[in-house]
């Protein structure tokens, strides 16, 4: 079991790992300074989580990897992130809707292994996070209510990005075996349960924001889990990967 819980560890690490490195290129691109700050500390909160899973995830497996190795030294097809939290930001409607399809799926999740997981690990980590994520969740729904009940063209942007993000909101949901036999044991919780809190938050935030869930397809935009991302992946870490890559075991 050590295996698959470790293996779980890394595709949470990768989840925000790369969701945080995507806030971060809004760094002094922000419409506002204070939201250039507020994103920036989204993008700190998930990246921590990310240092956090890392090192779980290394301690489980004994082979010494430590969360740089995991971070900055696997190629893309390494990588077990969802497809969701790859996808560009785009314009500031779409990185603030995808903020919220994301978190309002984590915050259930870590609350969830807060209370009943039967790893410690586990359970630590998301004790932390689950905080994090309710912020996540406020402050991507408090702007999406604004943009979508804004002006038209906000309504318009907000409406488009949803449309754009939804195949992809499926994956968060998906379990393979390995994750299966995790939730059987305690170890995480089963997705299937999270689907209702998710739809409860979205349905909320929507409302507020005069949209509604597409009908189209959930699950086009998949396979992350296995390997399988969006041209858009390999890019991105390059460039966050070039200065470790450049020198290799340095420290500063």
């Amino acid at each position: 079991m050590s295996r698959a819980e470790a293996q779980q560890a890394i595709a949470l690490g990768d989840d925000a790992l790369v969701l945080g490195h995507r806030l971060s290129q809004w760094s002094s691109r922000a419409p506002t300074l204070e939201e250039d700050i507020a994103l920036s500390n989204l993008a700190l909160d998930l990246i921590g989580q990310a240092r956090l899973f890392y090192t779980l995830a290394g301690e489980m497996e004994g082979e010494g990897r430590s969360e740089d190795d995991f971070a900055y030294f696997r190629d893309a097809s390494a990588f077990r992130n969802v497809i969701l939290v790859e996808l560009p930001n785009g314009d500031f409607a779409q990185t603030m809707m995808r903020q919220l399809l994301f978190a309002a799926f984590m915050h259930p999740y870590f609350a969830a292994t807060a209370e009943h997981a039967t790893h410690a690990g586990f359970r630590d980590i998301a004790a932390k996070a689950v905080k994090e994520m309710a912020y996540h969740v406020r402050h991507a729904g408090d702007w999406v209510i604004r943009l979508g009940d804004g002006t038209a063209a906000s309504h318009r942007r907000t409406r488009a990005a949803l449309d754009a993000l939804w195949p992809a909101t499926g994956e968060l949901f998906e379990m393979d075996a390995d994750e299966t036999a995790l939730a059987a044991s305690g170890v995480v919780p089963d997705r299937a349960t999270l689907h209702a809190p998710w739809q409860a938050t979205l349905d909320r935030v929507l409302g507020e924001a005069g949209l509604a869930r597409p009908d189209g397809d959930a699950h086009t935009l998949t396979g992350g889990r296995r390997g399988a991302h969006t041209a858009h992946l390999a890019p991105m870490l390059e460039d966050m990967q070039s200065l470790a890559r450049a020198h290799p075991g340095a420290t500063w």
